[in-house]
């Protein structure tokens, strides 16, 4: 049995980018099984996404619905929210997980590589918020989650574009938390270490990495989840403008 089948987030909505697979998926299904209707919005191929949602609103009994949407693109990102609202009728969570990685030395990293990564990790954040928060002004209320990662507190050497967009990602927290306290709308950012997804499945069980990692291991998705499924709750309530590292003490 799920630990979150308690309907903590029933009646709510939640818009979850990048949420077709990994960790953005866990995180959508984890809230739905807290009794949030979700939207889950990713650029990968409709089929993907609609399959998603309709996996999540099988499993959990919500209603779920895919959205395409580019977010680093300011227009499409206002177009979905708008239609989001239209179909759901409030906006009530907002995870910005939709990111990519175009990795490499900053000697050799080309131009479109680190405007690709930034525009993406960090602008489709600022569009997705930008929009989204007009809606929870009016309702006075609202969760923000932003996925940021150890790499935006530490640096990490080949990831100058990645590193550089999950460190605006903290800021942009910090200063969304601060402006819009106010109006009962909380802004929140999870930084992970590494975690169990497609880009580290190929990290052998005795890599030197997962040495460095004092709980010695890598992160399960569902575990990033637990944490986005409490920022997003009434427990939560008077937590804002944190940045919560989930890395297994990789950055201690």
């Amino acid at each position: 049995m799920s630990i979150y089948q308690n309907n903590i987030l029933s009646g709510q909505t939640a818009v979850v980018t990048g949420a077709s697979r990994g960790i953005g998926l866990a995180i959508a299904t984890a809230l739905a099984e807290c009794g949030a209707d979700i939207a889950v919005v990713d650029y990968c191929d409709e089929s993907l996404s609609g399959k998603a949602a309709a996996e999540i609103a099988e499993k959990t009994g919500v209603t779920a619905k895919a959205y395409r949407c580019d977010v680093s693109s300011f227009d499409e990102a206002a177009e979905t929210v708008k239609r989001i609202a239209a179909d759901f009728g409030r906006i009530d969570i907002l995870v910005n997980n939709a990111g990519i990685t175009r990795d490499g030395l900053l000697a050799q990293m080309k131009e479109e590589d680190f405007s690709r990564v930034v525009n993406i990790n960090l602008g489709g954040a600022f569009n997705m918020t930008r929009h989204a928060v007009r809606q929870m002004m009016r309702q006075k209320y609202g969760r923000i989650v932003n996925m940021a990662s150890i790499a935006g507190l530490t640096g990490n050497a080949g990831q100058v574009n990645y590193a550089s967009s999950k460190a605006g990602l903290v800021a942009l927290t910090k200063s969304v938390a601060k402006e819009l306290a106010s109006r009962g709308i909380t802004a929140n950012a999870i930084a992970p270490g590494f975690v169990e997804t497609d880009m580290t499945k190929d990290i052998p069980e005795d890599a030197p990495l997962r040495q460095q990692i004092p709980l010695g291991r890598i992160a399960k998705p569902e575990e990033i989840a637990a944490l986005a499924v409490f920022l997003c709750s009434p427990a939560a309530a008077y937590i804002t403008g944190e940045v919560v590292r989930i890395d297994g003490g990789l950055a201690m």
